[in-house]
């Protein structure tokens, strides 16, 4: 599997917002150099259709588009190649999975995602509370890293880890170093959720990571500017 992003270092909007706000984000950042691709995720999927997305994506740029269905791969194996096909057909370039429904899950939508040429990054932890067992959340903790464990043995290199509970992306990033997988790890929970580029900078030190950002950026007064200062904040240490 390729790169999803060249760079080792970038950040990544988070585009959970209407076409129009959308196209302003990728007009006003499209220039910048660690502006590494755009996160759309299903209200504007659903709203507009992906393929009206890639188009207005496109006037302004090749970067990556990263389609987070929210929450991709919680259905049954055998749907995952309808789910595939339709993001490429579409134009997507990636796609963010979150298998939460078994390994046979993870196995199929991993497959026909990369047989399809699209770039797969998984997740089996998230941002917010209660969400692990040991948290008061549904999903046990050993589960999380055996979502990982799976989607390193089929190859994929990139993971969606939050940047909100480092104790565990340590966790998770141990083990997958020690499967002797090189990852590229794309955080959420920055700023807003109270995350820290800063103080995530100590856990991915070496790693290619590229923070997920959304209200900071399209909620400020000025998208350019915020866009530019967290590239600042991601790149100062390098």
């Amino acid at each position: 599997m390729s790169r999803i992003i060249e760079r080792n270092r970038s950040i990544i909007p988070a585009c959970d917002v209407e076409l129009e706000l959308y196209e302003e984000i990728v007009r006003e950042t499209a220039n910048i150099d660690g502006i590494g691709g755009y996160k759309i995720g299903f209200v504007l999927g659903l709203t507009y259709g992906l393929s009206k997305i890639v188009e207005v994506t496109r006037r302004y740029t090749n970067k990556p588009i990263i389609y987070d269905h929210q929450k991709a791969c919680t259905d049954i194996p055998d749907t995952g190649i309808q789910f595939a096909k339709t993001c490429k057909n579409a134009g997507i370039d990636t796609v963010i999975l979150f298998p939460l429904t078994g390994p046979e899950a993870e196995r199929t939508w991993i497959k026909v995602c990369i047989n399809e040429g699209l770039g797969v990054i998984v997740g089996g932890l998230m941002s917010h509370p209660c969400y692990l067992r040991s948290e008061g959340g549904y999903i046990s903790d050993e589960s999380v890293l055996e979502i990982y464990g799976i989607a390193a043995d089929l190859g994929v290199k990139d993971f969606v880890v939050p940047g909100t509970k480092l104790n565990d992306v340590i966790k998770i990033k141990s083990y997958l170093e020690e499967m002797g997988t090189k990852a590229a790890y794309y955080p959420p929970g920055f700023v807003t959720q109270g995350g820290s580029i800063k103080e995530a900078e100590s856990v991915f030190g070496e790693s290619d990571w590229h923070p997920i950002v959304g209200r900071a950026i399209y909620r400020a007064d000025s998208i350019q500017s915020a866009a530019e200062h967290c590239v600042e904040m991601l790149c100062e240490n390098m």
